[in-house]
């Protein structure tokens, strides 16, 4: 080993002693706790239009819908159209039988014939006798007989031509037409049923309007007007519908001292059918405001509060609450935040104030 080898050995092991103979130091403090939250535990307060109104609920159904009944018995022919055939207004949907109609509509036509006919003769008798009574070759008797026979005949040609009209009418029932333009709901009778007049072929009904009925408390009757908004939501969508009332009916229900109304939604796009379930609110009240969503609220205490973030750290701040929107699950903000202000929502409120908190940029779950 030559010197420098031996000097560079010594002086590791004083480094070495000297560590063992001092252990290092530990923090006198533990660095402050830090909070993970996700996504779906904040909101941002944000201006917004809030409404809010008695709850109504109850079915929606078409505004406009027809039921088809023969107004003519046989055999059913022809069927047209089935359940969800769009149709128009005035197309033909069955033809019924109607060779007895058809020989009744000749038998008509041909008496018709007939009393024109003995009409042409009776006038013309009537004419002829009329220039006889004035050269005095005529006594008065003959020409009131000839008056006479020439109103009958008149007669006899209206007569005639209404029973011509009406068995025309009758044939012209043997073909079934839609009265108003829609879709077939249903079809009650099918090609080679017998129907009976008055029985039920088709249904059609208009889905672009749909109706709406619900009760509402007697005591909101003065914010109960036509065109006040109508916001519902159905099972099955993940978004609310709104409609207007059309009609407040004048009677209280005297059992359960509430007033029916009749709201219209219209359903351009079809996106609702008739039977459907509603369940959703009168907006009698509106306004704009800062809003948040009502889970970020805690008014358990003497006054309501929320967990904002500011630098980061979560500091209970005290607000005065205006219009809840039980609907959109929001409720107005008077005072106490700002648009912008970020706060907890769920089980983030339980953190409490003073803790630093950081939010995650995914969503729990995902």
């Amino acid at each position: 080993m030559t010197w420098a080898q031996r000097v560079a050995a010594g002086a590791a092991l004083l480094a070495l002693g000297g560590c063992r103979g001092k252990e290092v130091p530990a923090e006198s403090a533990q660095a402050p706790q830090v909070v993970t939250v996700g996504l779906e535990n904040i909101a941002v307060a944000a201006s917004t239009e809030l409404r809010s109104g008695p709850a109504i609920s109850g079915t929606l159904e078409p505004d406009r819908s027809a039921t088809v009944r023969a107004e003519a018995g046989g055999t059913v022919l022809k069927s047209y159209f089935q359940e969800g055939d769009p149709v128009k207004e005035g197309a033909v949907l069955a033809r019924i039988e109607d060779n007895a109609l058809r020989d009744a509509v000749l038998s008509a036509r041909s008496g018709v014939r007939s009393a024109d006919a003995s009409l042409e003769v009776a006038r013309r008798n009537l004419d002829r006798t009329e220039r006889l009574h004035q050269a005095g070759a005529v006594a008065d008797r003959d020409l009131e007989s000839a008056r006479v026979t020439a109103t009958n005949a008149e007669g006899a040609v209206a007569d005639a031509r209404a029973r011509l009209a009406s068995v025309e009418q009758q044939l012209a029932h043997t073909t079934v037409r839609a009265p108003i333009s829609g879709v077939v709901s249903s079809r009650q009778a099918k090609e080679g049923d017998v129907v009976q007049l008055g029985a039920a072929l088709y249904t059609v009904v208009d889905p672009s309007v749909l109706r709406l009925e619900a009760n509402v408390p007697s005591d909101q009757l003065g914010k109960l007007h036509p065109g006040t908004p109508v916001e519902f939501t159905v099972n099955g969508f993940d978004h609310r519908f709104t409609g207007k009332i059309d009609r407040v009916n004048p009677v209280v229900d005297p059992t359960t001292r509430q007033l029916r109304i009749y709201a219209s939604v219209r359903n351009t796009d079809r996106a609702l059918a008739g039977g459907l379930y509603a369940q959703g609110r009168v907006a009698t009240e509106s306004t704009t405001g800062i809003a948040v969503p009502l889970a970020a609220v805690d008014d358990h205490g003497q006054q309501p509060t929320v967990h904002r973030l500011t630098g980061g750290r979560v500091v209970e701040t005290p607000v005065k609450l205006g219009l809840r929107d039980q609907t959109a699950e929001q409720v107005q903000i008077v005072s106490g935040l700002a648009a912008g202000d970020t706060v907890l929502l769920g089980s983030a409120q339980g953190v409490t104030a003073g803790t630093r908190v950081r939010v995650t940029q995914e969503e729990a779950g995902r």
